[in-house]
């Protein structure tokens, strides 16, 4: 199986901790489309596999009309296989949400939402320069939960001045709609944007390590009492809600990124990336040609991302799997370099599966480096 990703460049306003590629200028809206379209059709046959998901991310996907949604589904039905009730998901912000607005994305073939939260707020948001505010949010997911059952929303924890008592008012107030899945990501301040200046400058104040650890627990536990699945690092979801797209991605599965910036993977070896310019990719499309760079991932480089994704998620890294897929000699690394954190109750084994301690959770990506062949 393999999954479709689109990547919207245009956003009404910039927030000011993102690092995605986007414009707020939508000059080029229209053409953006038709340009997609034909990557679509020039890059048609490099996944053969049946989709089982289609993302619309960004960007600010919800700037999109219902109509031009409906174009773009109906354009991939005619070039691609689906399996039977393939998950189409599309990225909306709160500011965008209307009930004509939801009925008309859902005629339009979206089945599943990802809202960006982010913070109920109002000091939260004003600080990342969000375009919406708390009522907003909170009248957006009344509507969603209204006429859409699978829906995700994203918040943000660890943010600049916020204490454990306003992040549990922030996860008490998402828990009281009862979304199907959450995911949850830490604040990082990311060079050249506004956020990192305003931290260089000393405008801002982050949050100390430690605070944010703290509340990364915290999410962990109320999720897991109001009984969610945190099947991966950032994501909790309710039994059969959880995100196909993103499980896709863990596990390795082959995905296409159409549009400027997205990101392209056979399932083997080849990565591929579209340059991050709206200018460039259209000039690229209008030729006819395609404007991307590509990598050959070498056994040492698929064997650490099968570390730092496995590792991540509830199942874990297996031996076997590491044994079939990068020989025995990369088991006995795994287990060698293991042995020396299962002392420190940072790993465990379940069965052949080596997993990440509840309690050492927030050290994921760091521990998972640990075990990196280099």
């Amino acid at each position: 199986m393999s999954n479709l990703y689109f990547h919207y460049p245009f956003c009404k306003q910039a927030c000011h901790y993102c690092n995605f590629h986007f414009s707020t200028t939508l000059k080029h809206k229209n053409a953006m489309g038709e340009a997609m379209k034909k990557e679509l059709t020039i890059r048609s046959n490099e996944i053969n596999l049946p989709l089982e998901s289609i993302y619309f991310g960004g960007g600010s996907p919800s700037l999109l009309s219902p109509q031009e949604i409906g174009n773009l589904i109906d354009f991939i039905t005619k070039k691609f296989k689906l399996i039977p009730n393939v998950e189409v998901t599309l990225e909306v912000n709160p500011d965008d949400v209307s009930a004509e607005y939801l009925s008309g994305i859902k005629a339009a073939g979206i089945n599943r939402l990802s809202l960006g939260v982010q913070s109920f707020s109002n000091r939260d948001l004003e600080l990342m320069n969000r375009a919406h505010d708390r009522n907003q949010a909170l009248k957006s997911l009344e509507l969603i939960g209204k006429i859409f059952n699978n829906y995700t929303l994203d918040l943000i924890y660890g943010m600049p001045y916020s204490t454990l008592g306003e992040w549990e008012e922030n996860i008490n107030t998402a828990l009281s709609f009862n979304p199907p899945h959450l995911s949850s990501y830490a604040l990082t301040v990311e060079e050249k944007t506004a956020l990192h200046h305003q931290i260089e400058k000393g405008i801002v104040l982050p949050l100390p390590e430690e605070e944010v650890a703290k509340q990364y627990q915290f999410l962990i536990y109320k999720m897991e009492e109001f009984g969610y699945v945190n099947y991966e690092f950032s994501n909790f979801g309710k039994p059969n809600y959880f995100s196909v797209n993103n499980q896709n991605y863990w596990e390795g599965k082959p995905y296409l990124g159409i549009g400027p910036s997205a990101h392209s993977y056979d399932g083997e070896r080849i990565r591929k990336w579209n340059v991050s310019n709206n200018h460039s990719y259209l000039k690229s499309l209008k030729d006819g040609e395609l404007s991307f760079e590509k990598e050959e991932l070498t056994l040492k480089d698929r064997y650490n991302e099968y570390l730092m994704t496995g590792l991540r998620t509830l199942e874990g890294v297996s031996l076997d799997h590491v044994k079939k897929h990068f020989g025995q000699r990369y088991a006995l690394y795994l287990e060698e370099q293991a042995e020396r954190h299962l002392a420190e109750h940072f790993f465990y084994w379940d069965g052949d599966h080596l997993k990440i301690s509840q309690s050492a959770k927030f050290l994921t990506d760091g521990l998972a480096a640990d075990l990196f062949r280099v």
